[in-house]
């Protein structure tokens, strides 16, 4: 139960990483740097402080599975921001969104994990739910950011990737599995960086110092390290399930903020996706008490 409430916090930051990209005036490649260098900094504080030393040992027993999935963060992050930069944040939600369902298509392959009909209902319901919602967003407007809903399917599949990789890391902790990749992810990013953008650490107007601190204490740092080590007590198809926490989470904050109002489609959709994901969770625990006993 503690990973699950874990890994839907981490959803609801993730939620906001949208709004919080609007507001900060770098480059989508220069925003994953400074949120892979300020996440890191935050977590090697945590750390220092809490004298918690990093296992070489099981680092080198993972490195494979530590490499591939700090590529996929990277990934991941530079084609999202790209995606909010180019269209907007409802279509690049509909577009970054198809991850979910690549997890589900993957997890019978890839984890070994049998495909009920009962999850492919639920999975649908929900799906059918964020439909809803972005089709009151304004189709139109997906017709003429093409290029925006291209890069959130790039990230979707770095996204998928990320999630699937991490259920190969053993022995690693929330904690230190974020902290490693994020170090890789930041030794990665920075010569590409510095090869296609360059390094305006000095040039960053002081609104966007302050929204780029947020960004990476709150994403880079607390909410990976919650979906870290949330993710390693579920299920893929339940991970998939509990990842539409997050574009709903992305629609109210970016109502509240930036003032997107929402239509009576979009409250129907927010429904079908809280809904299905509850009612799925709610029957399988019903069917198995003890499932997370275990993780507990």
């Amino acid at each position: 139960m503690k990973q699950k409430i874990y890994f839907i916090l981490s959803m609801i930051i993730f939620g906001a990483v949208g709004v919080f990209a609007k507001y900060i005036d770098l480059t989508s490649s220069e925003i994953a740097l400074f949120m892979s260098l300020i996440g890191s900094l935050f977590l090697l504080i945590i750390c220092l402080c809490t004298k918690y030393k990093i296992s070489w040992q099981n680092m080198k027993k993972n490195a494979i599975a530590l490499f591939i999935a700090s590529i996929a963060l990277s990934g991941n992050w530079i084609f999202l921001f790209q995606s909010y930069k180019e269209t907007t944040i409802a279509n690049a939600a509909l577009s970054y969104y198809f991850a979910p369902v690549l997890v589900i298509m993957l997890s019978p392959i890839v984890l070994k994990e049998k495909l009920s009909l009962q999850k492919m209902i639920w999975v649908g319901a929900a799906l059918f739910g964020l439909y809803l919602i972005m089709q009151s967003s304004g189709m139109e407007a997906a017709e003429h950011n093409l290029l925006g809903i291209f890069y959130g399917l790039i990230a979707a599949c770095f996204y998928a990737v990320l999630t699937l990789v991490n259920k190969f890391i053993r022995n690693m902790n929330g904690l230190e599995n974020t902290f490693i990749q994020l170090v890789l992810s930041f030794v990665m990013l920075l010569p590409y960086v510095l090869i296609t953008d360059g390094f305006k650490l000095f040039q960053i107007a002081g609104d966007s110092v302050i929204w780029m601190l947020l960004l990476g204490i709150l994403h880079g740092g607390i909410g990976f390290y919650l979906f870290f080590s949330g993710m390693g007590g579920l299920k893929g198809q339940s991970i998939a399930i509990l990842s539409y926490i997050d574009p709903l989470t992305s629609l109210l904050i970016s109502a509240l903020i930036i003032g997107e109002k929402m239509t009576l489609l979009q409250m129907i959709g927010a429904a079908l996706l809280l809904g299905s994901t509850l009612i799925s969770e709610v029957s399988r625990n019903r069917k198995d008490p003890y499932r997370n006993r275990k993780y507990t």
